[in-house]
């Protein structure tokens, strides 16, 4: 029984972690979108 719960904390442990990952993930590739959108802005006038 002890196995079990360590195995089930430890799986949702890895799960919160990646999607904290995939999220921060997103966000950079966002911000990197918007500085290439900002760039291209400036130079087109």
């Amino acid at each position: 029984m002890t196995r079990i719960i360590a195995l089930l904390l430890l799986a949702s442990t890895t799960l919160l972690v990646a999607c904290n990952t995939v999220a921060g993930a997103g966000q950079d590739i966002s911000k990197g979108g918007n500085a290439i959108t900002n760039s291209a802005e400036k130079h087109s006038d």
